[in-house]
Formats: C-alpha cells, structure tokens, sequence
C-alpha cells in the first residue's frame, strides 16, 4: 500500500471492496490469514500492522484493528491529529509560523493512539507476516521492519509494533523523527518514514517474498495506490521563487516530499507492471486512479476533503470493478483447491 498520509484511507476502500466481494463467495476469514505479507508506508503502515498486528488484550487469533476500526481512525481520529482548534493554531503560528522552526504536528496525540492500538506487542508475534519501511537517519539506511524471516531463515530485528508505525508515519516537517527500540539489538534508532524512498513499496514487498523461498509464479502482487493528482501543477513562475524553504514548507503543500512520493509511486508502478510481464510468473493488480487536485493534501483530514477522497476510491472500485471480481475469484478459488486438498489428505490418513 503506497504512502500519502490521509489519502490512505483509499487503499483501505479498496480492501473493503474486496473484502465484501470474499464475503460473497463464502471466504470469510479476516485478512491477515488471506494476505501472507502486508505492506505499507506512511499512514498506510497503520492499515498493514492493524490487520497483522494481534489485538491489544484481545482473544486469541484476532487483529489489532478490523477494516471499520481503520475507517474510523481516518475519518475521525486522523481529523483529531491533523486539525488545531482556533487556540492551538494561534499558538503555533505565534511559536512556529508556517512551520518554518518545528513540526507541523505534535507527534504526541499520535503516539498515545498507537499504544492504545498496540500496546506493547512486538513484531514478532505478527499473525501473519508484516513490512513497515522507514528510514534511519543516523545510520543513513532504508530499514525494512518486518516479521519477515531472510533467505538464510534468519529472524529480522524486531521492534514494538506501535514504534515500526509511529516511525512508518514520521513524515518530515509533518512529524518529528521517531527514536524508537531494536528489541533483536538493545538499542535505540531514529528513524523517518520511508515514504520518500519507497512511496510505493509494491516491488520491495515482492523481493522480501521471493526471500522468503516463494517461487515467482505462486506469487500474487496486490498493490494499492492512493490516488495521483494529476490535474494539479506547480507552476514554474513561482517554483522558480520557493527556494530551499518554499519546497519543504508544510503551509505550502511540502511539495518536494509530495514529488517524491508520487513520482517514485508512479515510477515504480510503471515498472513492476514491465517487470512482473516479462517474468512471466507473478500475478500483478495494481489500483490507483487521478486525485481531485484540491485532495492531493496529506494532512487534509476535513469533512469536505473526506469526501473527495471518498469520491476518489469509489471511482477506482467502479472503473476496476471487474478486476477486483477477478481478484477475488482468485482467492477464493486458491482456498477452496486448499480445503479440497486437506479433505483429501485426511481421508488418506483415515484409510491408512
């Protein structure tokens, strides 16, 4: 699932719209015993540790969020963390105008909703398996947090599943960088979110599964967009004025981060579809489609730009409908050959 902070509530539209056609064909099982790995950067991390996450105090076998706990949380908690009453706005632009000295958003509200989702659960106990990338920017390395075993069968490094998603969301000059725990290692990291270099993680998710030993052709690549504007320009008069500050500013868009996600996005989806052809092995669905140009925002989390999100997904879903048919008469068809087959084994053994 690719980044884009409250635009992530896209790929999440689109999980449910298959979610719904599953239900239909009879397979009823919550997505983390569909999925084998789930990825996702910037606030779509959240959607990828929720549904892999086990659940804070809960029953066994359950995840940490459901797909209606995850609309919730960007249709009114994510309004909450990106919206300032009239006081705090007055505040922050006293003690940080335009954003130009701090922050656009206290990373605080953010981090206690976290642990309040996961609680103290590590990666580790992932009920299926998870990648989270992010950026370290003391070691200066893209780091894949995952419960994801190597090739050797090595276990990766673990971490809290509320610190893999706070670092996941730590857009600069949105978020301050997240100083978060290497359980494996016993020490601290600081981390950013990897949206900038992975915007759409679709290919990284595929190597980490090739990694694990998937041959290519049992391999089905599902990769979710979160809308491209692409009726919205920069204009070169003023690009040309922006200077270092004008391309980061939060009150101006931070138009050189939105850049660099939609470009690596669009690039990356060009290339997995090239890539994926000429292998000749794995399946690739890719869904995305074009942004109102006023919805391209990352932190716009208003009633009336939810809407335009919403408007956005909806076209996906009725413009790729049929995909998405097919998509689940694949899936559905994969578990009814493993139920047979089960069926099967254990009258073998019944007989033996």
């Amino acid at each position: 699932m690719d980044g884009g902070g409250i635009r992530g509530i896209i790929p999440l539209r689109i999980l449910e719209a298959l979610d719904g056609r599953l239900r239909r064909a009879g397979v009823t099982r919550p997505l983390h015993q569909i999925f084998s790995l789930i990825c996702g950067t910037s606030a779509s991390g959240l959607v990828a540790a929720a549904l892999a996450a086990p659940r804070n105090g809960g029953a066994g076998g359950e995840a940490a969020g459901t797909l209606s706990d995850l609309r919730h949380f960007f249709e009114v908690e994510a309004r909450e963390l990106f919206t300032y009453s009239f006081s705090k706005r007055l505040g922050r632009f006293v003690t940080n105008p335009l954003g130009l000295f701090d922050e656009r958003y206290d990373a605080r509200p953010l981090e206690r909703m976290l642990k309040d989702r996961f609680g103290w659960t590590s990666m580790a106990s992932a009920l299926t398996h998870v990648m989270l990338p992010a950026y370290d920017i003391e070691r200066r390395n893209l780091v894949m947090m995952s419960s994801a075993p190597g090739t050797d069968g090595a276990r990766p490094d673990d971490y809290y599943f509320w610190e893999a998603v706070r670092a996941s969301m730590a857009e600069p000059s949105f978020f301050e960088p997240a100083r978060i725990d290497n359980l494996t290692r016993g020490c601290n990291e600081a981390m950013i979110s990897g949206s900038a270099m992975l915007g759409n993680p679709a290919l990284a998710a595929y190597a980490q599964a090739r990694r694990m030993g998937w041959a290519a052709e049992d391999i089905v690549v599902i990769s979710l967009g979160t809308g491209h504007a692409g009726g919205r320009a920069f204009e070169f008069g003023p690009a040309c004025r922006w200077g270092a500050l004008g391309w980061m500013l939060p009150s101006n868009g931070a138009p050189l981060l939105s850049v660099l996600q939609d470009g690596h996005a669009a690039a990356t989806a060009g290339l997995a579809e090239q890539v994926f052809a000429d292998l000749d092995g794995p399946a690739y669905y890719r869904f995305d489609g074009e942004l109102p140009p006023e919805a391209e925002e990352m932190d716009n989390g208003r009633p009336g730009n939810l809407i335009l999100l919403n408007g956005a997904a909806d076209r996906i879903i009725r413009d790729q409908t049929l995909v998405l048919d097919e998509l689940a008469a694949l899936i559905a068809a994969s578990y009814e050959e493993a139920e047979e087959a089960g069926t099967t084994a254990g009258k073998e053994r019944e007989a033996a």
